[in-house]
């Protein structure tokens, strides 16, 4: 029995976050406080190729604080690419830790396809 689930993204995961970031190329995550435009925050730094400043995972409260100036400071694609592996990846780690098998898939689109079954 097949089921399609769109999920809303809440970025809570530390070690997700570091797994996806290792997935896509980017340097680790540090958790830090980092200089914004004109703020500042506090949490697991992700340094997106061609970002001015670093995106904030915020994990406590799963908020992500940025500031990209409207995609004239970074390319709005590179934070969706990451949004979407997070969720693989979360995805990925809570049905293995409840015993199920994982595979993925992509599709020609660039949506992924994950399938959990039992074991």
């Amino acid at each position: 029995m097949s089921h399609i689930v769109q999920i809303q993204t809440e970025v809570r995961d530390p070690v997700a976050v570091t797994t996806a970031c290792a997935r896509l190329g980017l340097p680790v995550p540090v958790h830090r406080t980092v200089k914004l435009y004109n703020a500042e925050a506090t949490g697991l730094a992700v340094e997106l190729p061609r970002w001015r400043y670093p995106v904030v995972c915020q994990t406590e409260t799963g908020h992500l604080r940025y500031d990209n100036f409207g995609g004239r400071w970074g390319d709005q694609c590179e934070l969706d690419r990451l949004l979407q592996i997070y969720a693989v990846e979360k995805a990925k780690l809570e049905a293995r830790k409840q015993g199920y098998d994982v595979s993925e898939r992509a599709l020609q689109d660039g949506s992924i396809v994950v399938q959990i079954q039992t074991a």
